[in-house]
């Protein structure tokens, strides 16, 4: 039988559990009004293939921004098991992300079986391929791993943000817009993960699309009318 002891510890834990996945759905509750005040602009070129399921491939440090795009259809995401990841997860859930657990360490190949699962099933799928500890811009494998398990297109994004605070002890740099603040979301052309390379094609497809949703951004910046940038910070 199992001992008191354990079973207290293991109530515990699960209480634990519970207290985060209510701070997270409060977060992501948070989150949404958050990204609702953004004043979004939204750059894609007109030949994204409507007929696959796409696998969104981006960096750390720049996804909150790209939350406060609509989205085309369902897309499901892979969180870790660690106590952050529980927090985590119930906040995008509250996003209207869908949510499957795993991680490089734990879970990792059960979680990206049932990723590629259901991208077969039609949802599209979210990755920051630099994950979960980096180095920053250095891609791992699950993002190409789900594209050619199912066909998929890998559709690079990137993000900039007129004023934003900035993580500047993580290794991300995570950037959090300010409220009401301008930023700008680029989706890059499709890239096809066939052959040798491919993720070197997708580390340069992110960084260009980063590099473009700066220039879109600076180009507003730019326009007759635009508010001034000046003595505010900026952050890409």
């Amino acid at each position: 039988m199992p001992s008191r002891r354990g079973s207290k510890e293991r109530a515990g834990l699960g209480a634990a559990g519970a207290a985060r996945a209510a701070a997270g759905v409060v977060l992501g509750l948070l989150a949404r009004l958050w990204l609702a005040t953004l004043r979004l602009h939204v750059v894609a070129p007109g030949d994204l293939p409507d007929d696959r399921p796409w696998v969104l491939a981006f960096f750390h440090g720049t996804q909150f921004p790209l939350l406060a795009w609509p989205r085309r259809r369902r897309t499901v995401v892979l969180v870790s098991h660690s106590r952050d990841g529980t927090l985590q997860a119930a906040a995008l859930a509250r996003q209207g992300m869908a949510i499957v657990r795993g991680s490089s360490s734990r879970g990792g190949a059960r979680g990206l079986a049932a990723l590629i699962r259901a991208v077969r099933r039609g949802d599209d799928a979210a990755f920051a391929v630099d994950g979960p500890r980096g180095p920053y811009g250095v891609a791992k494998d699950g993002a190409i791993v789900a594209a050619r398990a199912t066909g998929a297109a890998i559709v690079p994004m990137g993000s900039a943000c007129a004023t934003a605070w900035i993580a500047r002890r993580a290794w991300d740099l995570f950037a959090v817009p300010l409220p009401f603040t301008r930023v700008a979301v680029v989706l890059g052309a499709a890239v096809e993960v066939d052959g040798e390379g491919a993720r070197d094609r997708v580390e340069r497809a992110i960084e260009r699309a980063n590099r473009d949703a700066r220039a879109a951004l600076d180009a507003g910046a730019r326009a007759p009318g635009a508010p001034s940038m000046r003595g505010r910070r900026r952050a890409s």
